[in-house]
């Protein structure tokens, strides 16, 4: 997923031809691929994809990338590459359509909602794993999205991918639990 952003990053940054700014995604290459929501909601359905993998400029890129090598390495112990994509993706999708929802004139790009719910899957089936309470993973989940609350941030996408993450990875760590636990008992 880290190269996926990368390539579509430097595609964007030669195909703009951003001189002037080098690491700064041109607004036409943001308004087509970002997720614009009067577009998505006029047809521009494929926003809500090609934005998880769109970013504003290269600092927005590299702290993605730096929270998804995070998060990503501890969710391929976890997951198979089916299950992570599907989170991904899924985490992606839920913020992008809550943003849609709730927010119908933002303009946004970037993976978070993506990363958000890798984190909130891995919080959540490591608890659930190890008997631990549901609620300390919660709310460990909730401390990290209000500390990236801020101005120019789609917390909306945060949320939503979260959410998403949090609800996956707790039915992972159910289904395998209960695959387990009928093992030992047969």
């Amino acid at each position: 997923m880290i190269t996926a952003n990368l390539v579509l990053y430097a595609y964007t940054s030669v195909v703009g031809g951003n001189f002037i700014q080098p690491f700064l995604t041109n607004d036409y290459l943001l308004l087509s691929l970002g997720q614009v929501n009067s577009l998505t909601i006029n047809g521009y359905y494929w926003q809500l994809l090609t934005s998880m993998f769109i970013h504003i400029n290269v600092i927005h890129l590299f702290g993605n990338m730096f929270f998804l090598l995070i998060f990503g390495f501890r969710a391929e112990e976890f997951f198979s590459p089916e299950e992570f994509f599907f989170i991904y993706f899924m985490s992606g999708l839920s913020g992008n359509l809550l943003t849609l929802l709730m927010h119908p004139s933002t303009v946004s790009a970037g993976a978070s909602g993506a990363i958000f719910g890798i984190f909130g899957a891995c919080v959540i089936y490591l608890g659930k794993t190890f008997g631990q309470s549901v609620m300390g993973a919660l709310m460990y989940s909730f401390f990290l999205l209000m500390m990236t609350a801020g101005r120019g941030v789609n917390i909306l996408a945060h949320f939503g991918g979260l959410v998403a993450g949090l609800t996956i990875g707790y039915i992972l760590a159910k289904s395998r639990k209960s695959i387990t636990e009928t093992e030992f008992t047969t």
